[in-house]
Formats: C-alpha cells, structure tokens, sequence
C-alpha cells in the first residue's frame, strides 16, 4: 500500500466512527488518504478527526464560503487510485445509481477516473429492500465494486444483514485490489478492437432486418481488456449498454457496412480483435425512401449479401495479429466451429448454442466452448458473462504467451 493513494468518502451512516480506524490502518500501510464527507456525516464523525489522522483537509462542501477557496472535485477524481465510499447509506447509494450530483462526494464519484468501491451499511430490512437491490445491481452495471455488507448486531437494535464490513475487512480488499492490479496489466501498452451488438439493415424510415443481440457480451469484454491496460476501439451497433474509460474508443454504428468501415480503418493497427457482433447476413437490396403503406396481402423483399467483416479482418490479418471469431449455432456446433476457424482465418473461435440453457442473446450468463487453431478444445461451465469475458480474454492472453 506504500505510496497508494486513496480517498475515503463518508456519508451519514452510525458506522462512520469507524472510519477512523480504516484511516489508520491505511496510514500505517504507507497509503495517502484523502477524506470527502457528506454534510451529514460530519454528525456521526468529526472533520477535524479525519483531517488529523489523514493529514489532509477535509472536503465537505463545494466551496469553503469564509475564504472562498474551491474544493475541486475534478482534481480529487484525478488523485486518487482509488475512490472508497464507507459507510455508504442508502440515500447515497440511489444517488450514486442515479447519477445525482448535490454534494462535493457525489460530484467527485461523476469525476472518478479510477475505480470505485463501496462499503454499504444500512438496518436490514433498508438493505432487503427490492429497490436497495435495485440501485446496487445498477452499481455492479457501472463497474463499481461492491463490499457486501455483514450480518451482525446493528443500530437499531436488530440483528441481521446491514453491519458494514469491518475496518480490517475493508484494509484487506484494498489490499487485493492494488495486488490484483499490478498484476492484471497484462494489455498495457496493447490495442484491441471489439465489435459488439447487432447490425440494423433498414427497410424503410422506420423498419429494419436485425437480432436480438443485446451487445451485452462485446461490453464485458470490452470491460475486461480495459482492466487488464489495454486501449479498446469498441465498434458496436444499436444497444442499451453504456461505458467509459479514458482509453475507450467507442464507435456506434447501425449497419454493417458501416461497421466494416470503422473497422477497415482500425484493424492493421490493433494487435487483437474480438469480433462478438451479430452482423445481419442479409440486407434489403433497396431501402426505400418513405414508410412503406400496408395495402397488399404480400410484400416481398429482395435481400442481397453484407459484407462479411470478420472474414475481412482474417484475409487482412498479420502474422503479428490474434483474431478472435464467434460462433452461435442451433446444431453441429463443433463442426460448423471447425469450419469457420478456417475459412476465416481465425486464431480462436468461442462457441455457443442456444440449446444451453442460459446462454445466447440478451441474458446476463452465457455457456461457451474456444476452439483455437491448434486443435486444442475447451469448455467451461454456465457463468455471468463478465465472467465468460475473463475467461475469453485469459485465453487469448495465454494463447501468444
């Protein structure tokens, strides 16, 4: 933890007090601390406390309005490593999931450029309830790492889950996160290029040839290589999913023309390519320019060819390069795998079906299995698709190792 440096934000909870513990812990570990409180918790713990343990001042309001001097929220996000919020109570967590900026933490958590952990603490039935769990899951969407709370004796006088983790619990996952992160740059200094989501091929104005493909895939591993240090260039068609980071690249796009494009342009200086999108087959021949009417009994489309980008990518692809294709099938999954591993000139192809269940478009898990172009065959068991994004992007770091 020598050197760390890692800024507390504490908000109105009972278990404030004990921030004065994590700070000397951290202290002792030879970390810079810096402490952000929400006007309310300055009542359960005192600023002058923290400043002197820390040996910083304290941020509590945007602006100290006896000496007018701003406290810069976008210069705590760049110091920090790493941004821990403990306690975190209930009101602050909805904030934080909805994007809410009315005090100096939550503006600072909107400015974070690194990561973000949170150590909820709330009574039992606050920590139970469907919209606690609602607000955290959007926290574990937004890639903050969540501290599950403990069960224990609590404020009110109950007994259950709601206790926020321990300081010495807190001090051990900071631990792990630095020790993790030196560890997981593998990437750095790489470039990936990711393509995500489904492609829209329009019919007319307002109707289009699509999938159901959520994107969700191509953003975990998106996600992942930006983990490990490495500079994404994310092509990705209509979807729902957000991300940033500083060295994301994001490149929405609808059709697959378009998607070819971007990729033409970026794929001979990218060392990987993780090609995930369900790139339409077909396209109208013809788009028409206005609604089309519902006056006939038929209407017959003539559908003509897309481009086919990840074959693209493997003609073009340099002895230098790892090019990664997906294969979704109903049947003969392996067989059909095997075959397009060649035909495009893929290092590794990741496979799926959508006889497993729990797996294909639109869910949250997946169940694959990598065919790499020296014959070796891998399966892995039913797991949440960041998850399967890591074991993808594992495989393809050991593959050039």
């Amino acid at each position: 933890m020598q050197g760390k440096r890692i800024l507390l934000g504490i908000t109105g909870g009972i278990a404030a007090y004990k921030i004065a513990f994590l700070v000397r812990l951290l202290k002792k570990s030879g970390a810079e601390v810096k402490c952000i409180l929400t006007p309310a918790s300055s009542d359960f713990i005192s600023p002058l406390v923290l400043a002197t343990l820390s040996e910083n001042p304290v941020g509590i309001e945007f602006w100290d309005k006896k000496t007018g001097v701003w406290s810069n929220h976008v210069e705590y996000g760049l110091w920090a490593d790493v941004f821990l919020i403990a306690p975190l109570t209930a009101n602050t967590l909805a904030k934080l999931a909805h994007g809410s900026c009315d005090n100096l933490l939550l503006a600072t958590y909107l400015s974070m450029k690194g990561q973000t952990i949170v150590a909820p603490a709330m009574d039992l039935d606050m920590y139970a309830h469907p919209a606690t769990k609602r607000n955290l899951e959007q926290l574990y969407k937004d890639n903050v790492r969540v501290i599950p709370a403990e069960s224990g004796q609590l404020a009110s006088g109950l007994e259950g889950e709601g206790r926020m983790a321990e300081p010495e619990t807190i001090f051990a996952v900071l631990q792990e996160f630095f020790s993790t992160l030196s560890q997981t740059f593998e990437l750095k200094g790489k470039k990936v290029l990711v393509t995500a989501g489904p492609t829209y091929e329009a019919i007319d104005p307002v109707r289009f040839i699509g999938n159901h493909s959520s994107g969700k895939m191509g953003f975990e591993i998106a996600k992942d290589c930006l983990r490990r240090g490495a500079n994404v260039v994310l092509v990705c068609g209509p979807t729902k999913e957000k991300l940033t980071h500083p060295n994301l690249t994001f490149s929405p796009v609808n059709s697959a023309n378009e998607m070819l494009e971007i990729v033409q342009s970026e794929w001979n200086n990218c060392d990987y390519g993780i090609f995930s999108a369900a790139v339409a087959d077909y396209r109208p021949k013809n788009k028409v320019d206005q609604k089309i009417k519902k006056t006939e009994e038929f209407l017959t489309l003539e559908l003509i060819k897309n481009p086919d980008i990840l074959s693209w990518a493997g003609e073009n692809k340099q002895e230098s390069q790892t090019l990664i294709g997906f294969a979704l099938e109903t049947n003969n999954l392996l067989e059909n795998a095997k075959g397009k591993l060649e035909r495009k000139n893929l290092n590794l192809i990741v496979m799926n079906t959508l006889e497993d269940k729990g797996a294909g478009f639109a869910g949250d898990t997946n169940k694959i299995s990598i065919l790499d172009n020296h014959n070796n065959f891998t399966s892995f068991e039913l797991k949440s698709k960041s998850e399967v994004a890591a074991d993808i992007v594992e495989y393809m770091i050991n593959y050039n190792s």
